[in-house]
């Protein structure tokens, strides 16, 4: 477990499409979450254009852009928030830094688009790169693992090799073993009981475990019932050792973080 607390990205999608309705908001309503979401203590804004749902498909640029440009810049004008911005693609990237995101959210680990790599070394953008099997419109569809844990951590350090051979700082590079993506139940489930184990590979990591739907499996239950569950994951993860976890829920999320951070304090005897 880290030694500080893990910090919350709060997701905020700036679209109709995403799975979970409760973090869908257009326009204005995007700002007016982003800002409630940083008073309730996130440590990042995560925003996205577009939705990576199992069964979704690209959007275009310029549809991309319009929904999520205006929103960032809205919401720098109101904060100075750590900003991330959910895209696969080099020209939203780049006008999303301009506007003042820091963070390039890339479900493809900059494979989609060449440009995305030197753009982010270029402007010194931190990145998460994240595992995904399939593209989000297939995806769910056969996903097969010989042995997912270790697949999943080769090809993670293999991202991560391509993007420092790109130019791209060691400690600006942030792992997602990718919940959800191209992922079964059985598979999201080996992850998050060896996710110690992709941390161990040195880089900080994102769990992205928020309402997936391999926890309503599990517990039972929908995406809109699956909070109870989605903080049991997110509390494996911390433990096991993740630097930030994106959520839905924000202050279940600190209030979550904030806890563990303390408990271990006090099993190691600094409080």
């Amino acid at each position: 477990m880290s030694t500080c607390p893990a910090l919350v990205m709060a997701i905020v999608n700036c679209n109709e499409d995403s799975f979970y309705a409760g973090s869908r908001a257009i326009a204005g309503d995007a700002v007016e979450k982003a800002l409630r979401a940083e008073e309730d203590g996130a440590a990042i804004i995560d925003f996205g254009g577009e939705s990576s749902r199992p069964g979704s498909s690209y959007i275009e640029t310029d549809e991309e852009l319009r929904r999520v440009i205006p929103v960032i810049e809205a919401f720098r004008k109101k904060s100075k928030l750590s900003v991330s911005v959910d895209t696969r693609k080099a020209k939203v990237a780049c006008y999303a830094m301009d506007a003042g995101a820091d963070i390039i959210n890339d479900i493809s680990a900059l494979a989609d688009d060449v440009e995305m790599a030197p753009l982010c070394a270029e402007r010194g953008a931190s990145v998460i790169l994240m595992h995904k099997k399939g593209d989000p419109d297939h995806m769910q569809d056969a996903p097969v693992y010989g042995d997912i844990v270790p697949e999943v951590i080769a090809f993670l350090l293999l991202a991560a090799q391509k993007a420092l051979g790109a130019g791209i700082p060691k400690e600006k590079i942030i792992l997602d073993p990718g919940f959800g993506f191209g992922k079964r139940t059985k598979h999201n489930m080996a992850l998050l009981s060896h996710l110690a184990e992709i941390r161990a590979a040195g880089y900080p990591l994102l769990a992205g475990l928020s309402r997936k739907s391999f926890i309503g499996e599990v517990c039972g239950r929908s995406a809109e019932d699956c909070l109870a569950g989605t903080m049991a994951a997110n509390a494996a993860a911390i433990m096991a050792g993740a630097d930030i976890i994106r959520v839905h829920d924000v202050k279940e999320g600190v209030d979550l973080a904030k806890f563990l951070y303390v408990l271990e304090e006090m099993r190691q005897g600094k409080q």
